[in-house]
């Protein structure tokens, strides 16, 4: 793997570790259970894209 790839998943793992931050935080300030369920979806989503992203290393 080319030091440019290394730099490329490093900040994908980045982004997701950010937005499923971000995702659980608001997730667990809504009140609505729909949407904070919704929300909580997108967090795992984020959590599962960025294991993708170590199982490359």
């Amino acid at each position: 793997m080319t030091s440019k790839e290394l730099l490329y998943i490093e900040d994908s793992l980045g982004h997701e570790n950010f937005m499923k931050s971000c995702s659980t935080k608001t997730a667990s300030k809504l009140t609505d259970p729909t949407l904070s369920s919704y929300i909580g979806s997108l967090a795992q989503k984020h959590t599962d894209l960025a294991n993708k992203f170590l199982n490359l290393l």
